[in-house]
């Protein structure tokens, strides 16, 4: 399952989904550009892409079994973080200014793990267009005594506003301005630091090299500090920052079908699973738009899974019964329908711990209306934000928090929508919703080389 953006321009970034392909390096940045004629509503003289990302420095394959396993190998911390697929383990770029163990970098420039240097003119204007596609790392970026204006965000144009420094979640793009107005006899640094989790990995370090400046000239103050892990707010007042640009479209005012999704941590016979609504999603063999689309009815879970959950259920405490369900049943959507989700945040299996997570949604782009503390109720509506809500794809709930979506189901097909941690997703995270897929056509048989349809529409050659 490869997930790439719908084409329109704005920074995107493609990556697989099956297994943990993602985390073994299946991935990279898709840049969209205007079309001939049109403009985009800022300026700039140039631009840089940033695809950050986490890094193991043991298989994959490794890392499934241990999710796989009785009880779970949890698969920890990345040892390395990586901006454009560079990054360093046991030496720093930065090692003087810290009191850890690191040695200083000694590089030439040449090394496959020396950093990618931005080169910039000063007075200039550059975009930096910044995709996330980390495993698990929710990431701080900051550029050292330089401001940010954010101006795009999952490919649609926002209101712009300055920023010292942003979070970015996994499955998250953004465009961001950023003028060379400092001292252009010095460098400067640009870090990404771990947030929302405990931060056992170093940040990722690189630099912006004002010319003539030589690029091996390092600065001479530390690096910028990333936010405490756990500031939460200082996350929130980030996110709650972002409205979409002036003229862009507005969500429709009513909804036909509301989902509330709840995401639990629950245990299946001793396997730890994630759960939607008490329903850890298996996803079978057959591809869902072939099965759909054939009848094949078979191929996966017949019943739809819950639109709901108890609402004597306590977000704020581990499940009373921790014991969840395995289902590969999918939410029928009516075609060009309007359709809200509230995902719904609670505690882990463990007390006091409520994780962040980044919800992706393939195939479209939602409105998100709003966020909250606790769990959602009816008052919580008056809150919704129908003006000038952001389009994105992406969107985070915070640990003992909501976050409302709203969308319209107009692009046939089948899709996921799942957490994007790539572990959560792939012990249970996640959710499919189909519709329209009796209108698909010309779906290749490569398409479908997998399970029942493989078995009838690939010839024995080709299995």
């Amino acid at each position: 399952m490869l997930d790439v953006w719908q084409v329109q321009a704005g920074t995107y970034f493609y990556h697989g989904h099956l297994g943990m392909q993602r985390s073994a390096g299946l991935y990279g940045s898709l840049i969209v550009d205007v079309a001939d004629g049109e403009k985009e509503p800022f300026h700039y003289d140039g631009e840089f892409n940033l695809l950050l990302s986490d890094w193991w420095h043991r298989s994959v394959h490794e890392q499934e079994v241990g999710l796989s396993s009785r009880p779970l190998r949890w698969i920890g911390e990345p040892q390395t973080l990586l901006i454009n697929g560079r990054g360093q383990f046991n030496c720093s770029l930065a090692a003087h200014f810290s009191n850890g163990s690191a040695e200083q970098c000694k590089l030439r420039g040449n090394e496959q793990c020396a950093p990618q240097i931005l080169h910039v003119q000063p007075n200039k204007t550059y975009r930096l267009r910044i995709a996330s596609t980390t495993a698990l790392a929710s990431l701080n970026l900051a550029v050292k005594n330089h401001k940010m204006v954010v101006v795009e965000a999952d490919g649609n144009y926002v209101q712009p506003f300055e920023v010292d420094d942003m979070d970015i979640y996994s499955g998250e793009s953004y465009s961001v301005l950023l003028t060379t107005n400092q001292d252009p006899s010095y460098n400067y640094w640009i870090s990404a630091g771990v947030r929302g989790r405990k931060p056992a990995t170093p940040p990722a370090l690189t630099l912006l090299n004002y010319h003539p400046t030589s690029a091996s000239k390092i600065p001479l103050s530390p690096p910028p500090i990333t936010p405490r892990w756990d500031d939460y707010d200082h996350s929130k007042s980030f996110s709650n920052k972002i409205f979409a640009l002036m003229g862009s479209p507005k969500p429709p005012t009513n909804f036909h079908r509301r989902l509330t999704l709840l995401n639990t941590q629950n245990t299946i016979n001793g396997f730890t699973k994630w759960a939607i609504n008490n329903v850890s999603l298996t996803l079978p063999p057959t591809p869902y738009l072939g099965s759909i689309k054939y009848g094949l009815k078979d191929a996966f879970d017949q019943n739809g899974p819950p639109e709901n959950f108890s609402n004597e259920y306590d977000v704020m405490k581990p499940p009373v019964n921790a014991n969840t369900t395995l289902g590969s049943g999918v939410y029928m959507l009516g075609l060009n329908t309007t359709v809200d989700v509230i995902l719904q945040n609670a505690n882990a299996i463990r007390p006091n711990l409520s994780e962040i997570h980044p919800w992706h949604l393939h195939g479209h782009d939602f409105w998100v209306l709003g966020r909250g503390e606790g769990k959602f109720t009816k008052e919580d509506e008056k809150k919704f934000n129908l003006k000038n809500p952001p389009l994105k794809n992406t969107a985070v709930i915070f640990p003992y928090g909501w976050t409302a979506l709203r969308f319209v189901a107009d692009n046939p097909g089948a899709w996921a929508f799942h957490c994007h941690i790539e572990p959560h997703f792939h012990i249970g995270m996640g959710v499919v919703l189909a519709l329209g897929v009796e209108t698909v056509g010309n779906i290749p048989n490569q398409a479908l080389a997998c399970g029942l349809t493989g078995k009838r529409f690939m010839n024995p050659k080709q299995n």
